[in-house]
């Protein structure tokens, strides 16, 4: 499962407004037949700005990942190993890449956020 960020779910609305393959549709095309999905917080990320049904129709085929009690302890245990290291992520980033932990998904983003969290899979754009 391919988990989409927020910062890769912009990307794609720009491009898909401007009919462009940029680096998010070409990632996609090369990977084909997995499945796409979206945290619940890059939903309410991308409602702060943008109009609801815009947001419906650009997340349609995506499946929207809940938030749950796993995920809330595994955002805990991330948070916490990261404060210690002094590289805490923001609340929304480590709940995203605490639900890719949950599902094992590869989180593709086009921000360096997500690089110093171990064992995630990561597909990084423009990496």
């Amino acid at each position: 499962m391919l988990l989409l960020d927020t910062s890769a779910l912009i990307e794609l609305e720009d491009e898909l407004a401007h009919s462009r393959v940029g680096r998010v549709r070409a990632y996609l095309g090369r990977h084909l037949g997995d499945d796409l999905a979206c945290s619940a917080v890059s939903v309410g990320e991308l409602a702060s700005g943008e109009d609801e049904t815009a947001i419906r129709v650009l997340l349609r085929h995506l499946r929207k990942l809940p938030l749950s009690e796993a995920i809330a302890y595994r955002a805990g245990e991330l948070d916490k190993k990261l404060m210690g290291k002094g590289q805490r992520l923001g609340e929304n980033d480590n709940w995203i890449a605490a639900t890719a932990l949950h599902y094992s998904a590869t989180l593709v983003y086009s921000d360096g956020d997500f690089d110093r969290v171990e064992g995630l899979k990561r597909a990084k754009l423009g990496a």
